[in-house]
């Protein structure tokens, strides 16, 4: 199906009231398409349907008209600058953007994230993020001796198998 059909089914189910339905395929859209800022912007309007101004503000954010509002919303609630790439769900460069001003808040927002991280960030790598996200190493120590103990149980109930083996074959 291509976008504008999808695009015209989402305008059908909003004049039908049904706006889960619309917010459902307009999210198909973007995960489709998310180079598509026609896409973006019609899924904030449709999160401003809802009243969720963080929402709005995310899928608004590479807008040249975006709401102030909306995106100091967006911006409260993933407040790391690496979080908000991943929930922007950008895919390639920004030099891929439709626009100027586009290219230019995700060249903003990647070299924040950078600067935040204390290294170079790079969009396909967020995405990896988001998928294997960073673990705390606190766990580490234990989860060995939970490995090495489980280990030892294993070890020693084949110890007993042979040992019950042996003494049965005899």
């Amino acid at each position: 199906m291509t976008v504008e059909t999808t695009l015209a089914k989402v305008d059908a189910d909003l004049r039908a009231g049904r706006i889960p339905v619309a917010r459902l395929r307009l999210r198909g859209l973007v995960a489709s398409y998310p180079a598509d800022l026609t896409v973006r912007r019609r899924l904030a309007e449709v999160y401003r349907l809802y009243g969720e101004p963080a929402e709005a503000g995310r899928w608004a954010y590479l807008d040249a008209d975006r709401d102030p509002a909306e995106t100091a919303a967006f911006e409260a609630r993933h407040p790391d600058p690496l979080d908000r790439m991943v929930a922007l769900a950008w895919r390639g460069s920004e030099r891929s953007a439709q626009t100027e001003t586009a290219r230019a808040r995700l060249a903003e927002l990647r070299e924040t994230a950078s600067a935040h991280a204390g290294r170079p960030v790079h969009w396909q790598h967020v995405h990896d993020r988001a998928r294997h996200p960073v673990q705390d190493d606190s766990a580490g120590p234990l989860a060995c001796a939970g490995l090495v103990l489980a280990g030892l149980v294993l070890l020693g109930f084949a110890v007993l198998g042979v040992v019950t083996f042996v003494s049965w074959w005899l």
